[in-house]
């Protein structure tokens, strides 16, 4: 299993790939001395998602694991249940789309009519009535260890990715106490978390005892997203938004927010956090230097 060969080599089981020719496009400008430079800016293309016979939606998306995308997005909007069979996934480059098959006959003609833009980038959408789907769900209380925070944070920040690349892009990072396991990267946050639910899916990997790490902001869709999936624990380097909080209360969700370095931020589930680590032993994290040619 992909585990368990994770365990014994500590190695991510999906890492970015800032190399990858698909994924950024080389683009001539000029810098803020007048200089001409040369500078590799992200890919930005349509995938349109079918469920069975009915498109459901267009999103703008990097292009890498569609499959994935696909059914975690599905998923994540509850068109998707536990029980269903996936016949088939199918994608197709040219016409950009991926068609995910179910032996269940699907109709969501009046769940389509509630759609609801949200505040994430790249047009994120939602479903109007997906808080419905959160109705009965409280997440396992599990504890959470300072010092795999500190050891993610760590990890994730130094591992070659297309934000260090490009930027303009968001990652999330599926994680096992302090390992990293699953690290996804899009336009959009909500597309990255689509990705990893899409992957769990996939693999049949238990949510109960995961974190899922995140660059972007921790608003109301992130944390349903993250409940949706059954994930105890979303952590973050950036803030919170007050319906984030309020819902991730309410579920029973550990969120944490602006960790940078030694310092971070708990507004829900703080009675979780086991405090093992000293926070004046973990180095302060330096700035940034910049990406290689970015504007």
């Amino acid at each position: 299993m992909q585990l368990a060969r994770l365990e014994e080599t500590g190695d991510y089981l999906i890492a970015p790939d800032p190399d990858a020719p698909r994924l950024t496009r080389a683009v001539t400008g000029i810098d803020h001395e007048g200089r001409e430079i040369t500078t590799r800016v992200v890919e930005e293309r349509p995938l349109t998602i079918f469920l069975n016979a009915q498109e459901i939606v267009t999103a703008m998306t990097i292009g890498d694991y569609p499959d994935y995308l696909a059914l975690g997005f599905l998923r994540n909007q509850g068109m998707l249940t536990p029980s269903d069979e996936i016949t088939g996934v199918d994608y197709d480059e040219e016409l950009e789309t991926v068609i995910v098959r179910t032996a269940r006959k699907t109709n969501y003609e009046e769940k389509m009519r509630k759609k609801t833009r949200t505040s994430g980038c790249a047009v994120g959408t939602v479903f109007g009535d997906m808080m419905e789907g959160l109705e009965g769900v409280r997440l396992p209380a599990t504890d959470v260890r300072t010092s795999w925070l500190y050891a993610l944070s760590a990890r994730i920040n130094r591992t070659p990715s297309l934000y260090l690349e490009a930027g303009a892009i968001h990652g999330t990072v599926l994680c096992h106490q302090d390992r990293p396991l699953v690290y996804m990267e899009d336009v959009g946050r909500h597309n990255a978390v689509d990705k990893i639910a899409g992957w769990m899916l996939s693999e049949d990997v238990p949510a109960g005892d995961k974190i899922l790490y995140t660059t972007g902001r921790l608003t109301s869709e992130m944390v349903i997203k993250t409940a949706m999936m059954g994930i105890p624990v979303l952590a973050s380097r950036s803030g919170f938004t007050a319906w984030g909080v309020e819902i991730a209360r309410k579920v029973g969700l550990t969120l944490i927010g602006r960790m940078k370095g030694q310092r971070f931020v708990c507004l829900s589930g703080q009675e979780r956090l086991l405090r093992d680590a000293d926070p004046g032993l973990v180095p302060d994290e330096p700035r940034r230097a910049g990406r290689k040619g970015a504007v």
